[in-house]
């Protein structure tokens, strides 16, 4: 909005131009999400205390949690409207990216908060369906996916090259993807959305590995859209892809700002709302930049915990034992007797080492 408002006055007010230059808008969105996250956090969650929409706490958990039963939850409404206004304030909505992205990641938040709406108002044990929440998720990933692959492009050497696989630390694609370039998104963009809302057991967990995701993928989203940057590292140059950058610093900014109220003791949860649209943000993002395979090292920590409850269920049915104490594989390490506290921040430090990683594929090519 005030990109369109201000930016084309730019010849006759020079100030202006600054809003041409994305790294500005970038520092702003995250500025404005933290900031609203501020004001309109305290508010929200004592009318959710007052109309005591809380959390269930599953029985076979470790004990520890019972004393978080009735916890308000449904924040994920917090970090969507941060964002979305951060967005709408300093995004340029005329870029396919940003408004992809954007309408994408609120129609993720629709279905959590539905689900949310169940469980925490309606009182339905288990909340929606999982084949039903499914359904709507992939109908999401799908859409997504087809307006990305259609997409026309203006530079014809780009055009060619857009459903190409690239491998970090490799500078050349490894594979031509072609129309399979459509199942794969969908699988990405339903897997991390669900992969993040496995990982939303703890306080400050999902949220903080969250942050670190999103602001490394701006990093990557940036010089993904710069020419000149995207040549000297040897990577794929994406016309107008680094748009999304202020997409990622305000949904960085609103998580922040979220984390601020959800750590331990946690005064929030996001459910739904938030989880499933974040992880879904996630895997859009590393679409609409290319880097499909380094989300696997980047979002390591959120596969891990997909991972173990897929080994765990499959293991029980199989054996009819278990690997782990409990799935996702956080509440194990609790009941191994680690603190919670302990386990959130050694696995953010597991987020920010491979997001060390992540980035350092950016020059090792």
């Amino acid at each position: 909005m005030l990109y369109w408002l201000f930016y084309p006055l730019k010849n006759e007010i020079s100030f202006f131009r600054i809003f041409g230059y994305v790294t500005f808008r970038t520092v702003a969105a995250a500025l404005t999400a933290l900031i609203i996250m501020y004001f309109i956090g305290p508010p929200f969650i004592r009318i959710l205390r007052r109309m005591k929409y809380g959390e269930s706490i599953r029985d076979d958990g470790p004990s520890s949690h019972a004393s978080k039963a009735g916890t308000p939850t449904m924040g994920g409404i917090l970090i969507m409207v941060s964002m979305a206004v951060s967005v709408l304030l300093w995004g340029n909505l005329s870029n396919h990216y940003v408004l992809c992205l954007l309408l994408g990641t609120l129609a993720l938040a629709v279905i959590g908060f539905k689900d949310d709406y169940m469980k925490s108002i309606q009182k339905i044990s288990g909340g929606m369906k999982p084949k039903k929440k499914l359904i709507f998720q992939f109908s999401v990933a799908i859409i997504f996916s087809v307006i990305v692959y259609t997409k026309p492009y203006t530079d014809p050497s780009f055009k060619s090259s857009a459903v190409l696989l690239y491998f970090p630390f490799l500078k050349d694609p490894i594979f031509y993807l072609g129309v399979l370039a459509l199942p794969f998104w969908v699988f990405i963009v339903v897997g991390s959305s669900n992969a993040v809302n496995l990982t939303d057991g703890l306080d400050g967990l999902a949220i903080g590995i969250s942050s670190i995701v999103t602001a490394t993928l701006a990093i990557f989203a940036y010089v993904s859209g710069l020419e000149g940057v995207s040549n000297y590292l040897r990577i794929a140059f994406i016309p107008e892809v680094n748009e999304i950058t202020v997409f990622l610093a305000a949904l960085t900014g609103a998580s922040m700002g979220f984390l601020w109220h959800n750590s331990h003791p946690a005064e929030i949860f996001m459910g739904d709302t938030g989880s499933l649209a974040i992880g879904g943000a996630i895997g859009m993002s590393v679409i609409c930049i290319r880097k499909e395979i380094l989300l696997v090292i980047l979002g390591g920590a959120f596969v891990m915990e997909a991972v173990s409850v897929i080994l765990q269920v499959g293991f029980f049915k199989w054996k009819g034992r278990r690997i782990f104490k409990m799935a996702p594989i956080h509440h194990h390490f609790e009941l191994m007797g680690w603190h919670e506290n302990k386990v959130v921040i050694r696995f953010w430090l597991l987020g920010i080492l491979l997001a060390l990683i992540a980035l350092s594929s950016l020059k090792i090519n």
